[in-house]
C-alpha cells in the first residue's frame, strides 16, 4: 500500500468538480468498457453535497449517455459521510480520516465491495468489486479536480 492523504473535512474535500475516468471490467467475459465524463459536488439543501456524474460509456463500442446522482449527507464526524441514492435510500457508509476506507453495499444477491484512496487534494479513487449470482465486475474509478487533470498522484494499482 501507499500513502494516503488525510480528509478531516470530507464534504469540504469533495465539494466541487472534478474530471472523471472508470474502467469497468466484466470479469466472467472479459468485455470491458469505459466511461469519461464529470462529476460536480454541490451544496445540498438541509446540508451535504448533491453528487451529479454525467458524461459518455462506451460499452463494446457503442457509446451511450450515463449519469447517477447520489447525496453525501454528513456524518457523525467532519471526515465522515453518509452516502445515499437520489432517492434517500442508503448506499454506503465513508470515513476519510485515514484518506483509505472500505465499504460494502448489498445490492439484491450481489455485494459490491467498495474501497476509497485519497492521494492528494486534486486526486482519488474508488474500486468496487461486484460479486453475485448477476454480475462478476471490477470499477475502478479516478478523480481529478477540474483543472488538474492526470493521473492520481501515486501509480496506478489495480485490484483484480
Amino acid at each position: 500500500m501507499g500513502e494516503f492523504r488525510s480528509v478531516p473535512d470530507v464534504l469540504g474535500y469533495l465539494s466541487g468538480s472534478w474530471q472523471v475516468t472508470r474502467v469497468v471490467r466484466d470479469l466472467v467475459s472479459g468485455a470491458t468498457g469505459e466511461f469519461s465524463g464529470t462529476t460536480v459536488f454541490g451544496p445540498l439543501d438541509g446540508g451535504g453535497l448533491f453528487h451529479r456524474e454525467a458524461g459518455i460509456f462506451v460499452w463494446q463500442g457503442a457509446p451511450r449517455p450515463a449519469e447517477r446522482t447520489l447525496r453525501f449527507l454528513p456524518g457523525p464526524t467532519p471526515a465522515t459521510a453518509d452516502v445515499r441514492f437520489a432517492d434517500g435510500r442508503p448506499f454506503h457508509d465513508l470515513d476519510l480520516t485515514s484518506g483509505h476506507w472500505r465499504t460494502d453495499h448489498p445490492c439484491a444477491a450481489d455485494l459490491y465491495r467498495g474501497e476509497f484512496e485519497v492521494y492528494d487534494d486534486d486526486h482519488w479513487r474508488t474500486t468496487w468489486r461486484v460479486g453475485g449470482p448477476t454480475k462478476e465486475q471490477l470499477l475502478v474509478t479516478d478523480y481529478a479536480r477540474a483543472g488538474h487533470p492526470g493521473e492520481p498522484a501515486r501509480p496506478a494499482r489495480r485490484s483484480t
